[in-house]
């Protein structure tokens, strides 16, 4: 059995665990074709906005998402360049 030495285990189980949870998979295939608010986020989903908040505030400590502040609005989008690549391989 042959380990590729590049590879970062640690970090790649650890992004396979965040997005493990189905709402967080949910939010980052959404947001992998197109940056959202939380407004946005929720309504989709159909859940409370600070369940929502949640899942955020986790994806964007894990280094997934980041949010880019427009005035009022935080506008979220997907910057781990593993998490798309799941999502391409899942879509």
């Amino acid at each position: 059995m042959a380990f590729k030495k590049e590879m970062n285990f640690a970090e790649e189980s650890e992004v396979l665990k965040v997005l493990g949870h189905p709402v967080r998979l949910k939010i980052v295939t959404g947001l992998c074709s197109k940056e959202c608010n939380v407004k946005n986020i929720w309504e989709c989903l159909g859940l409370p906005q600070a369940t929502v908040s949640q899942h955020l505030a986790l994806l964007k400590n894990k280094g997934i998402i980041t949010g880019k502040r427009e005035g009022a609005e935080v506008f979220y989008s997907v910057i781990h360049p593993l998490a798309i690549k799941i999502v391409g391989i899942l879509s």
